[in-house]
């Protein structure tokens, strides 16, 4: 069991899977709110029984699943229904994070939570020991989306328009690495890091 949590955040197209598989490498476990937001809506779920209840059958696909075009449609038009379906996934989701961080048998467990500003920092995960920063400059998440995804420049801007500032991401980090180089600087950085959560960790 890992009773030390490092949760790694960052806007969209900073780089932060590259970061988890840099810890995952050294072998630290990592736990992936994205993969646990998947995991609370999946058929059969208590969170899509929930759903369902809630929105009725015109959010679910003919199979029995989550339609996510149809629920990111709902909520885009009404403010009130995003904040009702956080309400059923966010505290599953924490749940399950902390469940994994629990049973995790690494020195130290990272908890890779993409939008950990955006939904109440340390307020929400006060298990968290520590909060590493993955930080780019706009214009390197723009070319990455534009790149990555080959979406149009207003859909990726818009998108990084919508997520934290980089100053209210900094007020929540104990670290911060800065991915605009190679990847061999970024391992580096990780590397560096590793060490020192390995000391905090009180396995080192």
């Amino acid at each position: 069991m890992s009773t030390y949590a490092v949760a790694v955040t960052g806007g969209i197209a900073s780089g932060k899977s590259a970061v988890t598989a840099a810890f995952e490498k050294r072998g630290i476990v990592v736990a992936d709110a994205d993969l646990a937001a998947r995991d609370v809506v999946a058929p059969g779920s208590q969170g899509l029984a929930e759903i369902t209840r809630t929105f009725g059958p015109k959010v679910l696909t003919p199979d029995g699943s989550l339609d996510r075009a149809a629920m990111r449609a709902l909520v885009f038009a009404d403010p009130q229904a995003r904040t009702t379906l956080e309400s059923i996934t966010h505290p599953r989701i924490r749940e399950l994070l902390l469940g994994q961080a629990q049973q995790a048998t690494s020195p130290y467990v990272v908890v890779a939570i993409p939008l950990l500003t955006e939904i109440g920092g340390r307020r929400a995960y006060p298990w968290l020991q520590r909060v590493l920063l993955v930080d780019v400059e706009p214009e390197t998440q723009w070319r990455r989306l534009m790149t990555r995804d080959a979406m149009s420049d207003e859909t990726a801007r818009n998108m990084i328009a919508a997520q934290a500032t980089p100053a209210a991401r900094m007020a929540i980090a104990d670290d911060i690495v800065r991915n605009e180089g190679t990847l061999e600087q970024l391992d580096s950085a990780i590397a560096e890091l590793h060490t020192l959560y390995l000391r905090l960790a009180g396995a080192a």
